[in-house]
């Protein structure tokens, strides 16, 4: 008893909005553009500011912790 080979059924509905599904590709490729000598010197100078203010920042705890439990409290 073997299978039959039966053309598989298409259903109108999506027969209908074929249309409107584009084909996209399977990988993308992102290409960071060349930096001139003077963008990567100003590039390497901003990473350098940002990592020493996140080293020295004041360290706040979340002020809407304390505000939601004084809400509660009231």
């Amino acid at each position: 008893m073997g299978r039959k080979n039966k053309p598989k059924k298409i259903s109108a509905k999506k027969e209908k909005y074929a249309k409107f599904h584009k084909e996209k590709p399977a990988t993308t490729t992102l290409t960071m553009p060349e930096l001139t000598a003077e963008q990567q010197k100003n590039k390497q100078e901003a990473e350098f500011q940002l990592g020493r203010f996140m080293r020295s920042r004041p360290h706040y705890s979340e002020r809407f912790v304390s505000e939601r439990k004084a809400k509660s409290k009231r």
